[in-house]
């Protein structure tokens, strides 16, 4: 799988969600399996570049490369400008974000309010194509397939951004009218790989190893990217590479190594942000992970009361320990991706 100059492990990705893929899970989802993650939406608004929020983002300290960062705006200059700006700060692939369906994003016409503005879209591509090509970074956009059901214009927004010399094009396949309702519309995907040279990279309801054999043989894309499948089970990437290259089905983690990811998920939480923003932030990563497991709700409003790392992973470890003394193994093969639509700022 090639984007750009850049040879990626698998064509298994996973997908920008705000205030989730943070580098601790990105990391986490690559150490598991993933061949390439991208970065929460980076706003292209310098005036927040040093808020508390955009620095975090902005930190790719130990990252596997080639990272990957995705950034969010309106102006083509503007957008420009943030492109470099995370080139400098260590960015090797720039994406764009035509497909936030989030409110508070498409008021100011950013994410998916740009599919109602094709000529914006060939500007705002063609800006930061031409900012980045100097500096050897390929870049990448992630869409959808319309403003609404009434005005999907996939077809043609994808042979702009072809033309404007976009180097993959990922497609959630649901218009912004969609939000996360409904089935993907995996014949649209298709038809958009079938017009392009490019890569194509095929997301939305990939949730298993056999979904995501049919999707890639229903649409032919190139690649799949996992978003919402993905909380709380990050290691369902290596099951879907590994059932891509080998036909076999890989068994899910025991308890021991269950509890040994969650506890090392939480110290690099931890480190990341700090006691105060640590421990709270961390409360809906320990929410997904415990959802499918006997007793997991229950426990999961008892973590919520904590307000020490400490006490948060102490708790965490102890319940897992005994969970495992009491069940042959633990019950992670369920999807629980539609507990996480609310408030979730996928791209």
């Amino acid at each position: 799988m090639l984007i750009g100059s850049w040879s990626l492990p698998n064509n298994v990705f996973v997908a920008p969600m705000a205030g989730v893929t943070d580098r601790p899970f990105r990391q986490l989802c690559r150490r598991l399996g993933a061949g390439h993650a991208v970065s929460e939406m980076a706003a292209s608004n310098p005036q927040l570049w040093k808020t508390v929020k955009s620095s975090r983002r902005l930190n790719h300290e130990g990252e596997s490369e080639p990272v990957t960062v995705q950034i969010a705006g309106a102006d083509p200059a503007m957008m420009a400008q943030a492109a470099v700006f995370n080139i400098g700060k260590g960015a090797r692939i720039i994406d764009i974000n035509m497909g936030c369906p989030v409110k508070k994003v498409c008021n100011v016409a950013s994410g998916s309010a740009l599919l109602r503005d094709e000529d914006l879209i060939a500007r705002i591509l063609d800006a930061v194509v031409k900012a980045c090509a100097p500096l050897g970074v390929p870049v990448t956009l992630k869409t959808r397939t319309g403003w609404s059901r009434s005005q999907r214009n996939a077809l043609r927004v994808a042979r702009i951004a072809q033309d404007c010399g976009i180097a993959a094009l990922t497609l959630h396949g649901r218009t912004r009218e969609d939000h996360y309702d409904g089935q993907a519309e995996y014949d649209t995907i298709r038809e958009v790989k079938s017009i392009l040279a490019i890569p194509v990279i095929a997301n939305g309801d990939i949730d298993s190893p056999k979904k995501a054999r049919a999707v890639l043989a229903a649409t032919g894309a190139d690649a799949i990217m996992i978003g919402r499948a993905a909380l709380g089970r990050p290691w369902i990437f290596r099951e879907i590479a590994h059932d891509l290259r080998t036909g076999e089905a890989l068994p899910g983690p025991s308890w021991g190594e269950l509890r040994a990811l969650l506890l090392e998920h939480l110290d690099d939480h931890y480190s990341f942000y700090g006691e105060l923003a640590g421990v709270r932030t961390a409360r809906k990563h320990i929410g997904w992970y415990v959802a499918g497991l006997p007793g997991g709700r229950e426990f999961a409003g008892q973590i919520n009361c904590l307000e020490s790392t400490e006490q948060q992973s102490r708790m965490l470890g102890d319940w897992l320990t005994s969970q495992a003394g009491k069940y042959a193994e633990p019950f992670t093969t369920c999807d629980n991706s539609k507990q996480h639509d609310r408030g979730l700022l996928a791209a």
